[in-house]
């Protein structure tokens, strides 16, 4: 009974890993998304970080804990500037964090419209 726990167990093992994006600063999404890897127990969750600063982008993807990624998250931000860094964490399906860099570019314009509307609003 024990061996075929023991089968069952190296036979499942494989399909509950999660395969996420890496890449440890690229610029572009594209650029990041070349490389994969399998995550390891405790490392749940495929986490996006993008930071930037003016017209530099730089994108790091990685395996992570769902407690860092999301204690990531929750500190991350944005400035009036569109400047700072932006976390995005997933742990839906295989290579969930594809699109990380579109969601920067969505965010940062959203960012920049909504300081835009607040500056003409106080004048």
């Amino acid at each position: 009974m024990l061996l075929w726990l023991g089968l069952l167990f190296l036979l499942i093992s494989p399909v509950l890993s999660l395969e996420c994006y890496v890449c440890s600063s690229s610029a572009t999404n594209e650029e990041c998304n070349t490389n994969t890897q399998e995550c390891q127990a405790p490392l749940d969750t495929c986490m996006t970080t993008i930071d930037i600063l003016g017209s530099t982008t730089a994108i790091v993807k990685q395996c992570a804990s769902a407690a860092t990624c999301s204690g990531a998250a929750s500190s991350a931000s944005v400035d009036s500037n569109g400047n700072g860094n932006i976390v995005n964490c997933c742990n839906s399906f295989n290579l969930c964090n594809f699109s990380g860099a579109k969601s920067v570019h969505t965010h940062t314009a959203l960012l920049l419209s909504t300081a835009g509307v607040l500056l003409l609003l106080s004048h």
